[in-house]
C-alpha cells in the first residue's frame, strides 16, 4: 500500500493505462460474455452499494432478485420456481449438486455428467466428495442417454444435461434425461447457462426446461446473452422452498437462516439482469437472438467458402471449425479436441464477421 495517496488524476491515469492492456471487444470472438447492455450498466450503477447477503436492509433490492427469479421462472415453464442470484454458472453449478446431496442420501454419493460438462462441475465434486461418472458423447456432440443411464445406480445422487455446451453449443437430450431421472427419482440439473437465454428465443426451441417434469434444477448466466454486468447468475428449483434444506443459522443478520453459497452478494448486477429483460421483453430478446444465430450461420457458410469445415452444426450460437490456426489480432478459442472456436455474441456483429472472414481468407491466400 502507498505511503501518500496519489491524486485523482495520477490515480485514473494509471487505472486507464492498464485498461488499455485489456483485449478490444472488437476483436474477442471466444469469450461467453459481451458488452454490458447500457440500460444494465445504468441499473448495475444503481445499485451499487446493495448487499443481498443482508436482504432485510435492502428489501427494494431483495424484491428485485425475486422478480428476477420469476421471469426466468415464467420464461423456464414454472412460474412458480424458486431459487436465487448466484455468481455465475460455476456457483450454480455447485450449489446443484450442494442440494442434490442434501436431498438424495447415498452411501458413496455419484453424480452423471456428459463428457462435455463445464468444468465447474469438477470443482463442486471435489468440493462436496462426489465421484464424478462421465458419460460418453454421440458422434453430434450430445450426451448419450443411454450411455448415461448404464452409469446410474442406487448412489447416484444426480444426472446432469447441459443446454448450450460451452465448447460446441450442441444441446443435450434433456428430454431423454428428465424420463430417466423420472424412472429412478434421480435429481436432473440442466446447465443452461449460456442456451437459457438462447434457446427459449429461437423459432423452434428444443426442450430443456421445467415443462419436463424430470427437471429439477436450471443454472443460467444473465451475464451471458442476457448482456447484463458480471457477475450474474440464477439457480433456479421446481419447488420454492427446496433450498432450504441447505439453510444455516445467520443469527446477527436481518434474515436469521440463509441457504446461499456466498455472504456477501451484489445487488447491482440482479438490477442489471432484470433491467435487461423487462427492456427487451421476449420480443426483443428474440430479435437479438435471431441476430445472433444469422451471424453464426454466415460464419459458417463464410468459412466454408474458403474450405474451412465446420466441426459440428451448433443448437445454439457456437461455431466451430476444423483448422490449426486463426489470424491475428482475433482472439478466438480451441475445444479440447483441437477445434477452431467463435462465439458469435451481440457484440460479434456482422461487419465483425465479415472483417475477420477477410482476415482468415487473406491468411491462407
Amino acid at each position: 500500500m502507498l505511503n501518500k495517496g496519489l491524486t485523482e488524476d495520477d490515480l485514473f491515469s494509471f487505472l486507464s493505462s492498464r485498461k488499455k492492456e485489456d483485449i478490444d471487444h472488437r476483436y474477442i470472438l471466444s469469450s461467453m460474455c459481451t458488452l454490458p447492455h447500457p440500460v444494465a450498466v445504468m441499473a448495475h450503477c444503481m445499485f451499487m452499494e446493495t448487499n443481498l447477503g443482508d436482504p432485510g436492509l435492502f428489501p427494494g433490492t431483495a424484491s428485485l432478485e425475486r422478480l428476477l427469479i420469476e421471469r426466468f421462472g415464467t420464461l423456464f415453464h414454472h412460474r412458480e420456481a424458486g431459487g436465487y442470484a448466484t455468481s455465475g454458472g460455476t456457483e450454480s453449478n455447485i450449489q446443484a449438486l450442494r442440494l442434490a446431496k442434501a436431498l438424495r442420501h447415498a452411501t458413496c454419493p455419484n453424480v452423471v455428467v456428459p463428457e462435455s460438462a463445464h468444468f465447474s462441475f469438477k470443482k463442486a465434486c471435489d468440493i462436496l466428495g462426489l465421484e464424478m461418472r462421465t458419460a460418453p458423447l454421440g458422434p453430434d456432440h450430445r450426451m448419450s442417454a443411454d450411455a448415461a443411464a448404464e452409469l446410474v445406480d442406487k448412489n447416484t445422487i444426480c444426472m446432469v444435461g447441459v443446454a448450450g455446451t460451452t465448447e460446441y453449443g450442441m444441446v443435450d437430450p434433456i428430454a431423454d434425461l428428465a424420463k430417466i431421472a423420472c424412472q429412478h427419482d434421480l435429481f436432473l440439473h440442466v446447465d443452461a447457462a449460456f442456451g437459457g437465454m438462447v434457446i427459449p428465443f429461437l423459432e423452434r426451441p428444443v426442450p430443456f426446461d421445467f415443462a419436463l417434469p424430470g427437471v429439477t434444477t436450471i443454472a443460467v448466466d444473465p451475464h451471458k446473452m442476457g448482456m447484463s454486468t458480471i457477475p450474474a447468475g440464477c439457480l433456479l428449483t421446481r419447488e420454492t422452498d427446496m433450498l432450504d434444506a441447505l439453510n444455516i443459522d445467520t443469527p446477527y443478520l436481518t434474515v436469521k437462516k440463509e441457504y446461499t453459497l456466498a455472504g456477501t452478494r451484489p445487488g447491482a448486477p440482479v438490477a442489471g439482469a432484470l433491467a435487461v429483460l423487462d427492456y427487451f421483453g421476449v420480443e426483443g430478446m428474440k430479435a437479438i437472438v435471431a441476430g445472433c444465430m444469422k451471424n453464426t450461420g454466415r460464419l459458417i457458410a463464410g468459412m466454408g467458402a474458403l474450405g474451412i469445415l465446420p466441426a459440428a452444426i451448433p443448437d445454439v450460437n457456437v461455431a466451430t471449425f476444423i483448422c490449426e490456426k486463426a489470424p491475428s489480432p482475433w482472439k478466438v478459442s480451441w475445444t479440447r479436441n483441437g477445434h477452431l472456436r467463435i462465439v458469435c455474441m451481440p457484440h460479434v456483429t456482422r461487419d465483425r464477421i465479415e472483417a475477420f472472414l477477410n482476415d482468415f481468407g487473406d491468411m491462407h491466400a
